[in-house]
């Protein structure tokens, strides 16, 4: 049977970061992977970021956005059915940082995906400086997210004090509280700056396994609740997306804005931006596209929409 891992986490968690790392890893073991990018929007920045990983022994499927959640649920399932055709001996699934865990369980209990596939890992990915001012329906999703996993990576932990550690500790755990989630984490923690994980750290977590805890699910529509807005061939300048960021995280009137992800030209170079509330990342790369997508909880598309054509 193929095995099977999802890598889970909150909007601008590092779960691409941290896929291509353990995907290297795996390759070198000497397993046949593919990635499949499961995402609920439109357009796929992360399965971009990933193309140069594409060789032999790693390909990249992507399960289409852009559609309500039981037609992309379905789409999930059909992808999973055709890839069980394929030589592939391990699947690793990125999701969006929006996602119902119990969603993953549900489709591989099912036949016939359960005749092909064996859940392997369960990975949740969390920012070492987490937002600790989420609202009650991220705080839900986030705890659903790590209430199951086998074990919870700390990113960006050279950027982290200890008393950042510490407060993202207490604020998982009061998440997992919030949710009447009964699990101690304190043994299930990778708590390490990624440069320097070693083969046994990626051994560990390649054992990883899951959990099936229980919990209360808030009761929210996410669909209500959280938005992607993905603006394509506005041919933004580095200044101008600079400035739209800005604005964004920083005037109510366009919503709770948790992550703003793409692509722009800046000269004849193609940049990556990838923002979240307390990190700004921006990396050159060989190519993009024309992109930026905005995500958060009840955002004002009209106004962010006049904020881009300003």
């Amino acid at each position: 049977m193929k095995k099977i891992d999802l890598i889970t986490g909150f909007l601008g968690s590092g779960k691409t970061t941290f896929i291509k790392l353990y995907a290297k890893y795996l390759v070198a073991k000497g397993e046949k992977v593919c990635i499949l990018e499961n995402d609920f929007g439109a357009v796929n920045v992360d399965m971009m970021l990933l193309k140069d990983m594409r060789s032999d022994n790693l390909e990249l499927e992507m399960v289409a956005g852009g559609c309500d959640k039981d037609c992309h649920k379905r789409r999930f399932k059909t992808k999973l059915i055709a890839m069980g055709m394929e030589d592939y001996t391990r699947i690793i699934v990125e999701p969006s940082g929006i996602f119902d865990v119990d969603e993953f369980f549900d489709a591989l209990y099912e036949e016939p995906l359960c005749n092909w596939y064996e859940i392997g890992n369960v990975i949740a990915i969390a920012d070492g400086k987490i937002d600790k001012e989420m609202s009650e329906s991220a705080k839900s999703m986030f705890a659903s997210e790590i209430a199951q996993a086998g074990k919870v990576i700390l990113s960006k932990v050279s950027l982290c004090s200890e008393e950042d550690i510490l407060q993202t500790k207490t604020y998982i755990q009061d998440a997992l509280n919030y949710v009447n989630c009964s699990r101690d984490l304190s043994e299930d923690y990778i708590i390490k700056d990624w440069s320097y994980l070693t083969e046994e750290d990626f051994d560990a977590i390649c054992n990883a396994s899951y959990r099936r805890e229980s919990f209360i699910k808030r009761t929210y529509d996410e669909n209500d609740s959280f938005t992607s807005l993905c603006f394509l061939e506005k041919n933004l300048t580095k200044g101008k997306v600079e400035g739209i960021v800005t604005g964004l995280f920083n005037n109510s009137e366009y919503g709770k804005v948790i992550r703003v992800k793409g692509f722009y030209k800046n000269n004849d170079c193609w940049e990556q931006i990838n923002v979240t509330k307390n990190q700004v990342l921006i990396d050159k790369l060989p190519e993009g596209q024309d992109v930026i997508i905005v995500i958060g909880e009840n955002l004002n598309e009209t106004k962010i929409s006049n904020l881009m054509d300003s």
